[in-house]
């Protein structure tokens, strides 16, 4: 048992106990988030905000630029989610579930390239090339970009680029040393699964949220 424990935890001997405090912190509220996303539960935003609050300082202490520029993208498309989550398309109902629209897929794409580009570009700038992460990092960034967009809209495709980035993101925090961050993804994986048959199963049944 010990050498499993060593194996996952060692690389945060070295860490600042409130580094660590902080990131069990924002993994809980990040669970928290996603999990009331796919019980398309308002609540998914002010518990997404202080997550990717807490993960914007943390990795800018650990100069895990990609990363801070998802969170930091995050917390401000979550204020935007928030809005439109609220908003009504009657006196009664509020935005429902949608898939997404060939004009959308087409935002998406450009959403996917311009992100990829501007982190590629910020990793150039600062000399970030110092590890093959790096190069994941650009690709993970556009991914989530995309899925928050679409998340934010009520998409029902969101799910598919969570499960993508998500699949990608268990072993490349690991890898970074970030054991409690890994775990965080691999619970999402499997909610964000469960999230797209959840959606998926309202879309189908006309189900519109009152």
């Amino acid at each position: 048992m010990q050498p499993i424990f060593d194996f996952l935890f060692q690389q945060y001997q070295d860490y600042p106990t409130l580094y660590i405090v902080l990131e069990i912190i924002a993994v809980i509220f990040g669970f928290f988030s996603v999990w009331y996303s796919k019980q398309e539960n308002i609540l998914v935003y002010p518990t997404g905000i202080i997550s990717t609050v807490i993960f914007v300082y943390l990795l800018w202490q650990w100069e895990l630029l990609g990363d801070m520029m998802i969170n930091f993208y995050y917390s401000t498309m979550s204020i935007y989610g928030w809005y439109v989550w609220t908003r009504k398309v009657d006196a009664v109902h509020f935005i429902p579930i949608t898939k997404a629209t060939q004009k959308e897929h087409f935002w998406s794409a450009l959403i996917f390239v311009g992100t990829w580009l501007f982190t590629f570009g910020i990793y150039d700038y600062f000399d970030k090339w110092n590890s093959w992460t790096a190069y994941v990092d650009t690709i993970t960034t556009a991914i989530f970009f995309v899925g928050m967009w679409l998340m934010a809209r009520k998409k029902l495709e969101n799910w598919i680029y969570w499960i993508i980035g998500d699949i990608i993101s268990v072993p490349l925090y690991f890898y970074k040393g970030l054991t409690f961050t890994s775990l965080q993804y691999f619970a999402f994986t499997i909610i964000a699964v469960y999230g797209y048959k959840t959606w998926r199963k309202s879309l189908s049944s006309g189900h519109v949220t009152s």
